[in-house]
């Protein structure tokens, strides 16, 4: 990673990354995306005041940066202090973290999110069951520390009159998400969570018309694409998709019909962007070699494609210089390297990710505390 590519003169020419990009109506200065990533650090659901410092680090004039998950209602929630947008507090505390972004040149999307079934009635209103497509329990999962085990209680399967009061959660959350300065949402309909759960037919298994055939299991993720769209406007509103992962257990029989039908409905209502997961992330955090490409889904789509999934300098000017995608987006990279664009730019070395400090409850450290360039110099 951060070879120069044969032949190129960094003084003549930006590299591909960093050349300016039309989205919409936004004028992008650089195609390198805050990728959204879960930091646990928002106490009791509530983004708190350290959160200023960590985006507006990662922020630069025109460039586009997506929020963390946030949770859309109260039953969206499955970690601890992961932070929401579903309360008046919520909207205030998000606003001097919005202005922050805002005040160095950033353009900031708020991701809005439904875990589902993932999820424990420790999470849940009154202690009940989190909602799913599914009452089929996930296994238990290990996480980041390697030791400790997430446990998901048994989940309860949403009626189908159910339904629309969730697309109705999605709505609010984005009206919530423009009042409190956004520039716009990015529905996450990726890895598992709530709308995965539905679009995929390893965990979708209902009889009615919200399960069963590829148009029934994307119906309920394209009612929430339209009722935000309907609420804030097409050109405000991207989705996160993983056709292809098989996270938290679901995986889909025809991930390429899944990904194309996506972006093809996406397209009918002129969504500002689609934000893909390269089919070789199957699983949340390692590469695998795949045989599978988003080309099909690229050419479907006609607004701002963004890929994510393991990308680098090397690898992410590649895809800009082929026209693979508009823009990639960077988590982990960028998480560790407030000024990413800027290393990008020089060909510079990469602080390291401190893996074990992705979700720790610490305000500074594996946070906003990864030095700059001209820290380390």
């Amino acid at each position: 990673m951060g070879e120069q590519v044969q032949g190129e003169d960094i003084s003549s020419k930006p590299i591909p990354l960093l050349t300016p990009y039309k989205m919409g109506k936004f004028q992008l200065s650089h195609r390198m995306v805050l990728a959204p990533l879960t930091r646990q650090r928002s106490w009791n659901n509530v983004p708190q005041p350290h959160a200023i410092l960590y985006y507006s680090q990662r922020a630069t004039k025109g460039g586009l940066l997506i929020t963390e998950a946030t949770g859309v209602s109260d039953t969206a929630q499955g970690y601890s202090d992961t932070p929401g947008i579903w309360t008046k507090e919520q909207v205030e505390a998000w606003k001097p973290i919005v202005d922050a972004v805002h005040a160095k040149g950033g353009i900031f999307f708020c991701q809005t999110w439904h875990v589902g079934r993932v999820s424990n009635e420790e999470f849940q209103p009154n202690g009940e069951a989190p909602i799913s497509s599914t009452d089929k329990k996930l296994k238990p999962e290990v996480l980041t520390s390697g030791v400790d085990e997430a446990h998901f209680s048994t989940p309860r399967r949403l009626r189908t009159d159910e339904i629309p009061q969730i697309v109705n959660d999605f709505r609010l959350a984005a009206r919530n998400a423009m009042e409190a300065g956004f520039d716009g949402v990015e529905i996450h309909g990726a890895h598992g969570y709530l709308l995965d759960q539905f679009l995929k037919d390893e965990a979708n298994d209902r009889t009615d018309k919200y399960g069963g055939s590829l148009e029934n299991r994307c119906r309920f993720p394209l009612e929430v694409v339209e009722a935000v769209v309907n609420e804030i406007g097409a050109d405000k509103v991207g989705m996160r998709i993983s056709p292809f992962s098989d996270y938290l257990e679901a995986g889909d029989s025809n991930s390429r019909a899944l990904g194309l039908y996506m972006a093809e409905s996406l397209n009918k209502f002129k969504l500002l962007y689609c934000h893909m997961i390269e089919p070789r992330m199957k699983t949340l955090a390692e590469k695998t070699e795949c045989p599978e490409s988003l080309e099909p889904m690229r050419k479907a789509f006609g607004g701002t494609f963004i890929v994510a999934g393991g990308y680098g300098r090397e690898d992410g000017n590649k895809a800009m210089a082929e026209n693979h995608a508009d823009m990639v987006a960077f988590g982990r990279l960028f998480l560790a390297n407030p000024d990413l664009p800027k290393r990008f730019e020089l060909n510079a070395p990469l602080n390291k990710y401190i893996r074990e400090l992705f979700y720790a409850p610490e305000p500074v450290l594996g946070y906003t505390d990864y030095p700059f360039l001209v820290d380390s110099s």
